[in-house]
């Protein structure tokens, strides 16, 4: 009985709230990236699911470039005792779309072909909140390619990366699916 008491103090508890983003989807469709952005950084927009679940927030977003925020948490722990890099992959991959995602007009959409990430620095909850900057590097009718860095209160960089990101029209009122490119999709 003891035993279970003391197991039971070492749970962690996290509950997570959302809003349906099927909404912010709708009204995305009839913005550019830029606008978008604008009014998701105040919440006139809500963020995406994933980004309330790891606690990354928009700190600030023009044409072509975005930044992030972090505060790492003990729950993105990987079993070495830092942040887990699939953590900070997906803030660059978050980041470096992004930037990509604010320089389309409306009615264009893009989906991440590829990443590639460099750890450079752990990253602890002890380091402080971090801030992924992404940054368009080019972009072209069909792809965009953008870069990107983590880095810590100190400025010192905890990882850097580059993305590929597929550009195309939106699919006209349909949900975006893996089959809606083909048409095989409802």
């Amino acid at each position: 009985m003891a035993d279970e008491t003391a197991d039971e103090a070492q749970k962690r508890i996290r509950v997570v709230t959302w809003a349906d983003p099927e909404e912010a989807r709708r009204q995305g469709r009839r913005m550019s990236g830029s606008e978008l952005f604008a009014k998701m950084r105040p919440g006139e927009i809500a963020e995406p699911p994933f980004a309330r679940l790891l606690g990354i927030e928009l700190f600030d977003a023009s044409e072509g470039k975005v930044t992030m925020t972090l505060p790492p948490q003990e729950l993105h722990y990987n079993p070495m005792g830092c942040v887990h890099g699939g953590i900070l992959t997906t803030l660059l991959d978050s980041v470096m779309s992004a930037a990509v995602h604010s320089a389309l007009p409306p009615g264009k959409a893009y989906l991440t072909l590829s990443i590639n990430v460099n750890f450079l620095k752990p990253v602890y909850e002890h380091t402080g909140e971090i801030m992924a900057h992404g940054t368009v590097v080019s972009i072209r009718r069909q792809v965009a390619a953008a870069e990107g860095r983590i880095v810590d209160p100190k400025g010192d960089i905890c990882a850097t990366g580059t993305a590929t990101c597929m550009v195309f029209d939106m699919p006209g009122g349909r949900k975006l699916t893996a089959d809606s490119e083909t048409g095989a999709g409802s």
